[in-house]
């Protein structure tokens, strides 16, 4: 017996909390559409994300290092799958819905530019007069116009659930809507918990990644208390371990450390005020998911200390700011020879406007394509 969609909405019912999104009540897409036979609305999204150009892009984005410069590094496209794992975990032990959870970590960053958050403010500062850049409104931008591979809309036509959960940033703004719907004061649970997975998955894997280059030291993360609280469970529980193992074991822990405490918070939280309904969730006194104010503590030291010894480390800011000032090159390029740019691209020009339009390339190049295009144009 085929497992339709109407079967899997009556388990959603059955098995997710009352505070949970349904698929069943989703608000809906843009553009209506027939519901899809066999597959839910949340993860009919998610396979159009994964199936998209944008998400592929994020192979070839810089995490922190990058891209290409080795081969165990993370990508934009790593972390993104390693964050829909921690998101999806979190959402089983919440009983909130998994499906839209990973919807959300998969495309929270498909708008991201190429190398990394110092790109990203470079494209912010040439769109001072233009109405700046941000990433998460970028990657709602790339699936609502950019990405359009469809015959009968513009856009992926994404459920009203995605689209308002990558909206971070101008959830908190009195009044903030999409399609006239409220997005805040708060999230849903389910953009909660893909806002904090976020978080959870930097404090582990760009751990790993500055080991691996040699950039920290496990001497010099002995200092933050978080290192040493993952390292005491690695000790505990695997007293005989070679230096290689204790790594992976403590950075294992990180993400353990961190899970146990934002879902025992969050069921402390659930717990006080009780909300029924997604509606209640986001009109909640107090965000739901997030760390105790001790994990708090702990983590604003632990991230201190990653930007004073990694994220600002000459050999991560030399190559990263050598790249985006040809990045920038490159957007000033585009601007006077707008014609060098792609057909897609100088299809919405007349629409879009020519610095919008040059923005929207630029954030959709890969580290490698815009390496390529700089030497193609302005290198020689």
């Amino acid at each position: 017996m085929k497992h339709a969609r109407k079967d899997w909405e009556t388990a959603e019912e059955a098995h997710l909390a009352p505070y949970a999104a349904k698929s069943a009540h989703s608000l809906g897409r843009k553009h209506d559409e027939a519901p899809h036979p066999l597959r839910a609305c949340f993860a009919r999204d998610r396979d159009r994300i994964f199936h998209s150009r944008c998400f592929r892009r994020l192979e070839y984005k810089t995490q922190v290092f990058v891209n290409g410069t080795a081969d165990h590094y993370r990508t934009r496209l790593t972390h993104t799958m390693e964050m829909s794992a921690v998101g999806r975990t979190l959402a089983r032990v919440l009983k909130a819905n998994e499906d839209l959870t990973e919807c959300i970590c998969l495309a929270h960053d498909i708008g991201h530019s190429p190398f990394g958050h110092v790109g990203e403010e470079v494209l912010d500062d040439l769109m001072t007069n233009e109405g700046g850049f941000d990433h998460n409104l970028q990657s709602l931008r790339s699936i609502e116009v950019i990405e359009s591979p469809y015959p009968d809309f513009r856009g992926l036509n994404l459920s009203w659930e995605v689209r308002a959960g990558l909206l971070k940033h101008e959830a908190h703004i009195e009044g903030a809507g999409l399609d006239g719907h409220p997005i805040g004061p708060f999230q849903s649970l389910e953009a909660q918990i893909a806002d904090l997975a976020d978080d959870m998955t930097y404090h582990a894997h760009d751990v790993d990644d500055g080991l691996e280059a040699g950039i920290v030291t496990l001497r010099q993360l002995e200092t933050t208390e978080f290192w040493r609280m993952a390292g005491a469970a690695t000790r505990e529980r695997y007293p005989n371990l070679s230096e290689f193992q204790f790594v992976r074991a403590t950075i294992r822990n990180l993400l353990e450390l961190q899970m146990v405490d934002a879902t025992d918070h969050a069921f402390k939280i659930l717990e006080k005020h009780k909300p029924g309904s997604v509606r209640e969730v986001m009109a909640a006194p107090e965000r739901i998911v997030d760390f105790s104010s001790g994990m708090k503590k702990v983590l604003d030291q632990f991230t201190a200390f990653m930007f004073e010894n990694m994220y600002f480390h000459q050999g991560v800011t030399a190559a990263t700011l050598k790249s985006t000032a040809m990045m920038r090159k490159l957007f000033l390029h585009y601007i006077e020879h707008p014609e060098t740019m792609g057909s897609k691209a100088r299809a919405r020009l007349e629409k879009e406007g020519l610095w919008r339009t040059v923005c929207d390339y630029v954030a959709g190049c890969t580290d490698r394509y815009a390496i390529e295009e700089f030497d193609r144009f302005i290198s020689p």
